[in-house]
């Protein structure tokens, strides 16, 4: 069973830096492409980032681009992502997600390309 697990949200003012992380359980992590989307009451499953299996390809959306970056460590079962210069329209809930495909083409910034979905963490920016 494929079970995402993020961790590493919490309330942060603007312009500070915020990293997540996400753990992977129940299959070879480093087949798999992940990336992190995120959710508010306006948008359902916005795209943030993504990397895929091997680490050598990255996306970011237009909203983050310069100011996240996205790394996995294999050998952790672990994907990141750090966020600088954090803005209040950064207030959302963070999921990572995961294909059922490995070894795909990607990362896609397609929600419905993901099949595999963590419970999410909140990030709130606010003074």
């Amino acid at each position: 069973q494929v079970r995402l697990v993020e961790s590493g949200g919490g309330l942060v003012q603007p312009g500070d830096s915020v990293t997540l992380s996400c753990v992977a359980f129940g299959r070879t992590f480093s087949s798999y492409n992940m990336a992190w989307f995120r959710q508010t009451p306006e948008k359902e499953h916005e795209f943030v980032a993504g990397i895929n299996w091997s680490g050598n390809s990255t996306d970011y959306s237009y909203y983050v681009s310069g100011r996240a970056t996205i790394s996995r460590v294999d050998a952790k079962n672990t994907v990141y992502l750090h966020m600088n210069n954090l803005k209040p329209d950064d207030t959302a809930v963070y999921y990572c997600a995961s294909p059922a495909q490995a070894f795909g083409m990607g990362p896609s910034p397609v929600d419905l390309d993901y099949n595999y979905w963590g419970q999410g963490t909140q990030v709130t920016v606010s003074s």
